[in-house]
């Protein structure tokens, strides 16, 4: 029975995950999906193109316009490159810093601003400042910082408006020489093959802009006729498609949402003891797990890599071990807490790379030299990265005990609690450990040394002995389960240092291929301050509560022992 009920639980999963049917549309535009540009080290279809640049520009991959029409990042990117309205007037360009909009005149509260605006502004004198600053190597400001962001959102709109500089003619014979753009067609093919890809451009751009019905069948005749132009050069089909079939999926998207549903059928479970819908929840978590692993295998194809070398990449996998690690724990041990801990903590992660790809860009770009290696890529940064993980299991484990702490300290399943985090906290240091000693080894090859003291190694180090020292504690019995609780919260700051720290406020090392901007350190911070008020709180509330009685309990999953005294492991 309860096997029938999981099986309802990941059945439904994956209905969801394919409704609505509608989310592959056919599309006049379907033909230019997956138009071949080589672009950024790579080729990659149109359709990647076209939803990096607009999301570059504008901060997300649609767009609503003045006259009240929504585009997908392809629909907007043509309007770009086909000029089919008057940019200059439509409020397309991210701008969300406040205290620099109230610096050069615009109102702080509006977050998206047309080109007119912006060049009305007194923007281009800070923009002149921080070039000067530049020049001198002067540290720049933040405002000065976030000027030249948005300097390039703008030279990205200038460049992209009726631009017929897009590589999207490939070279006659080599495999690896630079394609050009319809205007430079003649460079690399006769002047009759150039005026026929001009002329069908043209075609298709008049189609776009009028709206006429032969939009679809002008479009294929482009794509067919590029691609023929040199077969044994341009790319392959299946690639494209599979590249344009992630992005239109959105599988990480998804994988959020049935964790959330997976979340709270299983909370329902917990608090009105409806024990025979566990495996449902188990279930729809599983099938959650599924496409957000699926969609894992299919950034590695299209990457041709791992997907852990930016900060993008990293939050999306740190967020599949938190769930893969509470599922194995969660089969192993039936506790229903690994998944209450662990989908929160995924959500999180995945709302954050969904919805920030200003600041966790997902673009996937060509590797810098030292990332190259495959093999220590592959052990390495994912092995280091699931420690995180297995620490982030604890932390929403932490949680969970620190609430019990707080409104229910003479629960018996606190014990029970303590002892899963005791087996989560002992993975998280073990496979730190070996990520450590797998970067002592890369660096060895890479740059002739083991270790280095680089920030990265040295906050690395940091975590490591803010779990080490208190587990030896817990193992030699001198801290009890709430130690265990509060270590399980605190001690994550320095993984967060550690993983967010280095790259976002540091940003100094030799691993500066994963250093980023326009992270909100003051919105971490204050969210790091609101935890320990919390740890504080906790903290009083166990120091002033009479010693616990443990009362009776006919929960099956649940050990019955004193909850708070410290017991030596072996």
């Amino acid at each position: 029975m309860k096997f029938a009920k999981f099986l309802i639980g990941l059945c439904l999963g994956l209905v969801l995950i394919l409704v609505p049917v509608s989310q592959f549309p056919a599309s006049p535009l379907a033909p230019l999906q997956d138009l071949a540009v080589q672009l950024d080290g790579r080729k990659k279809p149109l359709d990647t193109v076209a939803r990096e640049t607009v999301q570059q520009i504008h901060g997300r991959t649609t767009y609503t316009a003045t006259n009240g029409e929504r585009l997908d990042g392809l629909q907007a990117y043509l309007a770009l490159l086909f000029n089919d309205r008057d940019w200059n007037q439509e409020p397309f360009i991210l701008f969300n810093y406040r205290p620099l909009k109230a610096e050069v005149g615009l109102d702080p509260e509006q977050k998206y601003f047309t080109f007119g605006e912006l060049m009305r502004s007194r923007l281009g004198g800070i923009v002149s400042t921080a070039h000067q600053h530049q020049a001198q190597d002067q540290d720049l400001s933040r405002a000065e910082r976030e000027a030249l962001r948005l300097e390039d959102r703008l030279t990205l709109l200038i460049g992209t408006v009726s631009s017929q500089d897009l590589p999207l003619v490939p070279h006659p014979s080599d495999r690896h020489g630079a394609w050009v753009g319809i205007a430079d067609t003649a460079t690399l093919y006769p002047d009759s093959t150039a005026e026929r890809i001009t002329s069908l451009y043209q075609s298709l751009r008049r189609s776009y802009r009028q709206h006429t019905d032969d939009l679809a069948s002008q479009a294929q005749t482009l794509h067919d006729t590029l691609a023929d132009l040199s077969p044994t050069v341009y790319p392959d089909t299946v690639p494209l498609e599979r590249e344009t079939r992630f992005y239109r999926l959105h599988p990480f998207a998804k994988a959020w949402r049935l964790y959330a549903i997976a979340f709270v059928t299983m909370l329902l479970v917990v608090l009105t003891g409806k024990q025979e819908w566990d495996q449902g929840a188990i279930g729809l978590f599983v099938a959650g797990l599924g496409i957000h692993g699926y969609g894992f295998v299919e950034r590695m194809q299209i990457a041709g890599r791992p997907p852990v070398t930016n900060m993008y990449e990293s939050v999306i996998w740190v967020s599949f071990g938190v769930a893969a690690i509470a599922l194995l724990f969660e089969l192993r041990h039936r506790a229903r807490y690994y998944l209450l801990a662990a989908a929160p903590l995924s959500i999180v992660c995945l709302l954050l790379a969904d919805s920030l790809p200003a600041v966790l860009d997902p673009s996937i770009r060509p590797l810098v030299p030292v990332l190259r290696d495959n093999f220590w890529l592959a052990v390495h940064v994912p092995t280091i990265t699931l420690s995180y993980a297995s620490f982030a299991l604890a932390l929403g484990l932490g949680h969970i005990l620190l609430g019990f702490y707080l409104f229910a300290p003479q629960s018996p399943r606190i014990a029970q609690l303590s002892k899963w985090n005791y087996g989560v906290l002992q993975v998280g240091v073990l496979l730190l450990t070996t990520g450590i000693i797998l970067g002592g080894i890369w660096a060895h090859f890479s740059w002739g040394r083991f270790w280095g003291w680089d920030p990265k190694e040295t906050w690395a180090l940091i975590a490591l002995m803010c779990y080490v020292v208190p587990l030896h504690g817990r193992l030699m019995g001198w801290l009890g389960s709430f130690g265990l609780a509060v270590t399980s919260v605190v001690g994550f700051n320095a993984v967060l240092m550690a993983w967010y720290g280095v790259n976002f406020v540091l940003g100094t090392g030799l691993h500066s291929y994963g250093f980023a901007t326009g992270g909100s350190q003051w919105i971490v911070a204050g969210l790091v301050g609101m935890d320990l008020l919390l740890v504080a709180i906790a903290a009083a509330r166990y120091k002033l509560r009479p010693t616990p009685v443990p009362t009776p309990t006919t929960d099956p999953h649940v050990v019955v022992t004193k909850p708070d005294v410290p017991v030596k492991q072996s």
